[in-house]
């Protein structure tokens, strides 16, 4: 189909370059009359051809498209989200056998400590809090400056996250929880909270929050 338009470009090409040429002669013939009449109606038909003369961009006009391996990556998280019936099936089809960048092990080891006995719809909206906080513009920008924030998560003992267990299942599940999140790959029942704790203790400032879902022993507040 290409190929098959771009002969007809060609052929377009030369009908307008024969009109060109065409013109050019009709105007020459007429540059030697001289009576007024006539040398008015010259006028016109010159006129005529000029305004015939197609303009040309000088240069390509290059529709930007997006790299192969993006492309494929994309099609690649659309269909195993279009294939997961539920968030257990997307966690069980994402892979997690990659390298963390520092940045997701901070929202990985989130989820992993504050949430790792907690069904998989908990451990999600643990990193979409974690999340939203970075988006807020009332928390620090990124994963690590949220989670390393003092006095916010009480698994950070002076400035540091606890050793994890690479091997264990929680550990994986953690990551691929924090993959899922990270790209958008399945809704929170959290949506825009910035707060949460466990339902066994009453902090003050909840009392001044939005209630935005109670999942298992967590609620999560905006």
């Amino acid at each position: 189909m290409i190929r098959r338009s771009h002969g007809l470009g060609l052929a377009a090409g030369a009908a307008v370059l024969g009109l060109t040429f065409s013109g050019a002669e009709f105007s020459g013939a007429f540059a030697q009359v001289t009576e007024p009449g006539l040398q008015e109606a010259a006028d016109a038909a010159i006129g005529s051809a000029e305004e015939a003369v197609p303009q040309f961009v000088s240069q390509e006009v290059v529709q930007p498209l997006p790299s192969a391996a993006q492309a494929d990556l994309q099609a690649d998280r659309d269909e195993a989200t279009a294939k997961a019936a539920s968030l257990h099936a997307l966690v069980a089809a994402t892979d997690t056998d990659f390298a963390l960048s520092e940045q997701m092990r901070c929202l990985a080891g989130a989820v992993y400590f504050e949430a790792r006995g907690e069904p998989l719809a908990g451990q999600l909206a643990v990193a979409q809090v974690v999340i939203n906080r970075t988006e807020s513009g009332r928390f620090p920008s990124s994963y690590c400056g949220v989670v390393y924030q003092r006095a916010q998560f009480s698994f950070v003992r002076g400035g540091e996250m606890p050793q994890v267990k690479a091997g264990s299942q929680a550990w994986q599940q953690a990551k691929a929880i924090a993959r899922i999140a990270h790209e958008g790959l399945w809704d929170s029942e959290a949506g825009d909270a910035l707060y949460f704790h466990a339902k066994y203790v009453r902090p003050s400032w909840s009392h001044k929050k939005t209630a935005r879902a109670t999942i298992n022993r967590h609620v999560f507040y905006r």
